[in-house]
């Protein structure tokens, strides 16, 4: 299975971006992984959060395929420990989807439409935090999944 991270918008930050490409590399030992950053929403004026939401929404569903398995990574979504959530995506590897994308939103969250579309939702975390932060935060799950699957010594508990 591939596994692809989808964004929007660009990280600012060099530092952080370094990190979100040290955990990407380290990712792609374990299985095809992709990260995809899509460009901002052009705002003006009379942008208003929901038409924002929306746009976002259209450009994001273009990205997907009818037989990918789409994890939006949201606030409310379903909790997981680090190890329950290696063993869920276990399930995932050995089902019958070739690809997995995992998606962070925009600012104000996902439109309609996402939510309609996925299949499930996750969080890493109750607290919200910037979505650059939350790109790190994910690819940093993914990368300590792989290595509790594989016995490796880099998650303790």
């Amino acid at each position: 299975m591939r596994i692809t991270l989808l964004v929007i918008g660009k990280t600012d930050s060099r530092a952080l971006d370094e990190l979100i490409q040290v955990y990407v590399g380290r990712i792609g030992h374990y299985l095809p992984f992709d990260l995809k950053v899509l460009p901002d929403v052009k705002r003006s004026a009379k942008t208003t959060p929901q038409l924002q939401k929306e746009q976002e929404g259209r450009e994001l569903l273009k990205q997907i395929e009818p037989t990918d398995r789409l994890v939006l990574l949201d606030e409310r979504g379903k909790a997981y420990t680090s190890v329950d959530f290696a063993q869920h995506l276990e399930e995932r590897m050995v089902s019958v989807e070739r690809r997995m994308v995992f998606v962070i939103g925009g600012p104000y969250g996902f439109s309609p439409d996402v939510y309609a579309r996925a299949n499930e939702q996750i969080t890493l975390s109750r607290m919200t935090f910037s979505h650059q932060m939350v790109r790190l935060f994910a690819v940093e799950q993914i990368y300590r999944a792989m290595t509790i699957l594989r016995g490796e010594p880099y998650h303790h508990d």
